[in-house]
């Protein structure tokens, strides 16, 4: 089945791009949420009337996009949670939580575009977070995850330096 793409949808394609699709995939997904139009002559006709319009709010979200993504830069979020003598947390930190931490500080992040590519964080220590504003526009904050009580993060490290100390001999 032929479509016409009405925005830019992941690994399918861009804008006005006419591209084929299985047909209960264009049927039942694309076309009734409005991403997509069959590729007949009236809509090829109606798109190109709207080509411009269309182009205007792709270049207007991404233009929000960057502004967001501006306003998360230098961003350090700092959580505690209980971790154990060697820096492993008792439990995780995950999208939910760094986003309700930025929306505490101030700044409006979905969780959903959070992105964890190596899964939950269970580690004391610090992580680059990527935040994946729009399709082209993506943001990188870092993440300190500081133990409850400070003597664990002390302890952590003492025990990494001796392990270093007998693994050279």
């Amino acid at each position: 089945m032929q479509i016409i793409l009405l925005q830019r949808i992941v690994n399918l394609g861009k804008l006005g791009e006419t591209v084929d699709v299985k047909p209960g995939y264009g049927r039942n997904f694309l076309i009734p949420l409005g991403k997509a139009l069959p590729a007949t002559a009236a809509n090829i006709e109606k798109f190109e009337a709207r080509r411009a319009e269309l182009e205007a709010e792709e270049a207007k979200e991404v233009a929000v996009a960057q502004e967001r993504a501006d306003a998360l830069t230098d961003v350090n979020v700092i959580m505690r949670a209980k971790s154990g003598d060697e820096g492993k947390l008792f439990g995780s930190i995950g999208t939910r939580d760094i986003a309700e931490a930025l929306t505490n500080s101030g700044l409006e992040v979905d969780r959903a575009e959070i992105k964890l590519p190596e899964g939950t964080l269970r580690q004391v220590g610090e992580y680059n977070v990527d935040i994946q504003l729009h399709h082209d526009v993506t943001a990188s904050i870092l993440v300190t995850i500081l133990s409850e009580d400070g003597d664990n993060q002390d302890s952590a490290e003492e025990v990494e330096d001796e392990n270093e100390d007998y693994s050279e001999e």
